[in-house]
């Protein structure tokens, strides 16, 4: 069941695009269903045998050899506050790879892929510190809680999110064009990642929590300006997000005369070649892999390149 569960590559991304999200279904001990994004998992094994790291983490449990690699294991029910016995709960490996780094999170039990309608994928209740959910969303009568595990990987790592000093005062130089920028991503971490590097660079930042709501407020905001893309100096775009992908967005935006000259980069954690066709494909401008500070403050010095 497990080697067969998470398919080619080519076979997961048959959906991209087309406003669907495929998720990886499994549980954590405590009778709720969970959802993990397939486009960040590599496989799923049975929980192998670890080997301690002292001075680690609270949540990792140690770390595992995977086809001749080493990689953390994170307890992921402890991660997002479920309570359980750990011991008994590690039925699973999920070994995931986002945000350029691989890890492995343990589960009680992985049940299978399901694919849903982003419209039908809604931002969680909550949406704070302790929030550790991206969305929620329904298959069938059973609810499925799709979570964050930028977050959970954010408070994981410990990273500096400084921008290049030569890379800010290249970006500070360029005065002429638009300093506001748009940003759409459902992961409040994320938000936060980009806001900050951003703000280094001297820019206005406008958050939202979806292309659903990026593209309501492009639209508003191109009927008050005679040309927005005068007001704008780019749209970042995760690609996953609940009600409207990047994918989808990016479209919406080639489709629509008076925003059709925006500059749309998307910025995702999930690995995968798949993406630069993708963006091609959809009309997006330039694609930067998460998480890189000044890979995004390059992204930015390009745009303020063709504009001067």
């Amino acid at each position: 069941m497990h080697a067969g569960i998470i398919n080619s590559v080519n076979e997961r991304t048959q959906l991209a695009g087309y406003n669907r999200l495929a998720l990886l279904l499994f549980r954590l001990g405590n009778g709720v269903h969970y959802g993990i994004n397939v486009f960040k998992v590599r496989e799923v094994i049975p929980m192998p045998d670890l080997r301690w790291m002292p001075g680690a983490h609270p949540i990792v449990r140690g770390v595992a050899c995977v086809r001749d690699r080493l990689i953390s294991v994170l307890d992921l029910a402890q991660a997002i506050g479920v309570a359980g016995d750990s011991q008994r709960l590690g039925g699973h490996l999920v070994v995931t790879e986002f945000n350029r780094s691989v890890q492995g999170f343990q589960v009680e039990a992985v049940e299978r892929i399901i694919n849903v309608d982003m419209a039908n994928v809604r931002p969680p209740r909550e949406d704070g510190d302790d929030c550790y959910l991206t969305a929620v969303t329904r298959l069938e009568d059973m609810l499925v809680e799709v979570i964050d595990v930028e977050k959970v990987l954010a408070e994981v790592l410990v990273q500096n999110h400084r921008v290049a000093g030569g890379l800010v005062d290249a970006v500070r130089e360029l005065g002429n064009a638009p300093r506001r920028v748009l940003v759409a991503d459902d992961s409040r971490v994320a938000r936060g990642q980009i806001a900050n590097t951003l703000e280094q660079l001297g820019l206005e930042v406008v958050l939202v929590n979806n292309g659903r709501e990026a593209l309501q407020m492009l639209k508003s905001m191109a009927e008050t300006v005679p040309d927005i893309a005068r007001e704008l100096l780019m749209v970042i775009s995760d690609v996953e997000m609940p009600d409207m992908d990047g994918y989808t967005l990016t479209t919406e935006i080639r489709r629509d005369p008076k925003l059709s000259g925006l500059f749309v980069l998307l910025h995702t954690s999930l690995s995968g070649m798949f993406n630069h066709s993708m963006v091609a494909q959809v009309g997006a401008d330039r694609f930067v892999p998460k998480f890189s500070s000044d890979g995004l403050a390059s992204g930015v010095l390009e745009r303020l390149n063709m504009l001067n």
